[in-house]
């Protein structure tokens, strides 16, 4: 390695795969840090730049104080529920008898591993309650582990599924076993550091108290190595409902199995009957009384709705609406619970609304009054006679509120609300502003900031984006970014870009594949607005994304460099010509494109974040400051793409004279894409994250 007055600058050489062919063109791009792909490269990498990093960061003085103000969070009880007593570095699932029982430890996964780096990922009790299916992931990996526990008394089984991956975990209604997805064994490892494309995932029933090897293979799908498979069996246990998916695009097949046709059990390959068999649209079941099931679907719907299909007379003309597309809002989901009853949840301008239905009619019967914020989970069964929905905005934590269904009239009432010690949440305000994007669409943000804010530009922002694969960013709690506005006297801004799902389909799609560059130009625009009404300066501007948001940053970065202070890109997708080619990102060419496409490749390398890396142009302009972060188990965006875009970015920008800011990459150890991260990871890269926000922003601490 090669150290410079600014920058470490890791040694380079082309390679011959470099050179790619599409149509009759010949695309040379030279592939500096292609030997990132070898692992003892890529460690002794990877301890280099962290060394480095962390030096950086832990000379701010906010380190310490940002470690103290994490540990002040609280998670909250249910019947079985998880709790974390604040700085544990998994929760722990609890059970209660009643609502007014004391609960008792029945799984911690803390017990998993010393260090914490081995989480629950998953899990599902049978349906008589009898057993609980389980899975675990070590160091953030995608790999699963499945295990099996008898619910009275907390037993361990002996059963244990291997090579489990992306996979549903659900039981057959006699509590015999259950279906689970695998992946075929391949060369090399599989512990969440390999870059081997996943391909071929089967599906499987497992019968309990046997060995996985005499598991039932029920689907495969040959032909369609990149098919990837999700069982749910009916409410009333009678069907198997076999969702395929392609991609991340919000389209299914729908196929079934009447378990009433296999009398000998589940003993292969199953009859199943291809009622959907096309990739035309969305289909995810909500409930059944006899053959008439319930489906919500974004068939002729872009914002959804629900339809009735009768399995005895499956023709589409046949199909009744139930509840019909709403003018404006979307459905986000739906559940039947006490019978008759169905729990829909809509988005409207990105607030959730919760709605109870009549299953028999669609009749609509009531509203459930909710503040500006998301219904972030929802419990209730068909045969439960009571609901639970939890509810979370930019400044309140946690309200958990409950709903007897016997007695009227119905009354929900706050059964468990998180407080955080010393914040008050009235000394804060939350403003849903629309700005207008470069082509005159009006995009959503939310605002978050003291009260009596002086809008000067003279306030450090905190801006973060998504914008992709259909989803929808809603406003949630976070500790850090409370932090951020509280003691660093900032701005948080949450901008609902084009490619999410805000606005259902039609959003999505106009920020995918050729429409990508919306996504930016509408996060570019947000900033613009920020800057414009004074809320803050280019100085004093943070951008912050992960995973396609990651991308997101990186692509901005390249694209206006002098609109921002300092950017933090998160497990980003930095290599748009070969991130197709690792893992599962073959799934993400429904929302990119493929480059081994001329036209789609033509889109790509426009923005790709490690192709278009360059000096800035104009007098003084130079790259904000950047700090990406990674972790050397992420198999679902593997670090390649961010250790490639630092390296580039230092090689081209870091050795410019003009160039001042740092441009910084920690790769956590034992860390994945983010899911099941302990909690002192968690607390230990948001205080180095914002320790250097602040020291490049000059931002003092307040307390």
């Amino acid at each position: 390695m090669v150290r410079s007055k600014r920058v470490v600058v890791v040694r380079f050489n082309s390679n011959p795969g470099a050179v790619r062919c599409w149509g009759e063109r010949k695309i040379t791009r030279v592939e500096r840090y292609y030997w990132l792909f070898d692992c003892e490269h890529l460690t002794k990498c990877t301890q280099h730049h962290n060394l480095r990093s962390l030096k950086h960061s832990v000379s701010s003085c906010a380190f310490e104080s940002i470690l103290c103000r994490l540990g002040e969070t609280r998670a909250i009880p249910g019947y079985f529920h998880f709790y974390n007593t604040g700085l544990q570095n998994q929760s722990v699932m609890y059970v209660q008898e009643s609502l007014e029982a004391e609960p008792t430890v029945f799984l911690d996964p803390n017990t998993f591993s010393e260090d914490g780096t081995v989480a629950l990922q998953g899990y599902a009790f049978s349906e008589d309650g009898e057993y609980l299916a389980y899975g675990t992931s070590a160091s953030g990996s995608d790999w699963v582990e499945m295990h099996f526990l008898q619910v009275e008394g907390a037993v361990a089984l002996k059963d244990k599924l291997e090579r489990v991956k992306f996979s549903c975990m659900s039981w057959t209604h006699d509590g015999k076993g259950l279906f689970y997805n695998s992946y075929p064994m391949q060369e090399g490892k599989s512990d969440g550091t390999e870059t081997s494309t996943n391909l071929h995932q089967k599906l499987y029933f497992h019968v309990l108290g046997t060995p996985q090897s005499q598991d039932c293979l029920c689907a495969e799908f040959s032909d369609h190595p990149k098919w990837m498979s999700g069982v749910e069996v009916s409410d009333d246990g009678r069907y198997v409902l076999l969702s395929i998916r392609e991609g991340c695009d919000p389209v299914n097949r729908l196929w079934y199995c009447d378990l009433q046709t296999t009398p000998q059990g589940i003993t292969g390959l199953l009859p199943w009957v291809k009622l959907i068999d096309n990739f035309d649209a969305e289909y995810e079941y909500v409930t059944n009384e006899g053959t008439v099931f319930t489906f919500k679907t974004n068939l002729e719907a872009p914002r959804y709705r629900l339809i009735n299909i009768n399995f005895a007379q499956p023709a589409q003309a046949n199909w009744k609406e139930l509840i019909p597309q709403h003018d404006k809002d979307v459905i986000v989901f739906a559940t039947c619970t006490y019978s008759s009853l169905l729990f829909v949840c809509f988005l409207h301008d990105v607030k959730n609304v919760l709605k109870m239905y009549r299953l028999s009619s669609g009749e609509e019967l009531r509203t459930f009054p909710l503040d500006v914020g998301s219904v972030v989970g929802f419990t209730g069964r068909k045969r439960d006679s009571e609901i639970f929905y939890y509810f979370t905005s930019f400044l309140s934590p946690a309200v958990i509120y409950h709903c007897d269904l016997t007695k009227e009239p119905l009354h929900p009432h706050v059964f468990r609300e998180v407080t955080v010690k010393g914040f008050d949440p009235s000394d804060y305000q939350t403003t849903q502003v629309f700005y207008p994007s470069k082509d005159g669409t009006e995009i959503p943000m939310f605002i978050v900031h003291k009260k009596g804010l002086k809008l000067d530009g003279s306030h450090p922002a905190f801006l973060y984006g998504y914008g992709g694969f259909n989803i929808s960013i809603t406003p949630s709690y976070s500790v850090s970014r409370l932090i951020f506005v509280r003691h660093m006297g900032g701005v948080l801004a949450v901008a609902n870009i084009r490619g999410g799902g805000e606005y259902g389909e039609t959003w999505h799609k106009a920020g995918m594949l050729a429409n990508k560059q919306n996504c930016f130009t509408d996060f570019q625009c947000a900033a613009e607005y920020l800057i414009k009404e004074g809320y803050s300066s280019p100085s004093k501007l943070t951008i912050n994304g992960g995973s396609n948001g990651g991308l997101l940053v990186a692509a901005c970065v390249n694209q206006r460099p002098e609109l921002f202070g300092c950017a933090v890109a998160q497990v980003g997708v930095m290599d748009m010509l070969k991130f197709h080619k690792f893992t599962i990102g073959h799934a993400w060419t429904t929302d990119f494109g493929c480059c081994d496409v001329k036209e789609q490749f033509d889109w790509l390398i426009k923005y790709s974040p490690l192709h278009n890396i360059h000096v800035p142009e104009g007098e003084g302009v130079q790259y904000p400051s950047v700090l990406l972060l990674t972790g050397d188990h992420d198999d679902r965006v593997v670090p390649l793409h961010s250790l490639k875009y630092i390296a580039t970015l230092q090689h081209v920008v870091g050795r410019w004279a003009g160039q001042s800011n740092p441009l910084f990459i920690h790769v956590d150890t034992k860390s994945g894409h983010g899911a099941g991260k302990p909690t002192s990871k968690v607390i230990q890269e948001v205080a180095d994250t914002y320790a250097f926000i602040a020291r490049c922003l000059n931002i003092s601490w307040v307390k």
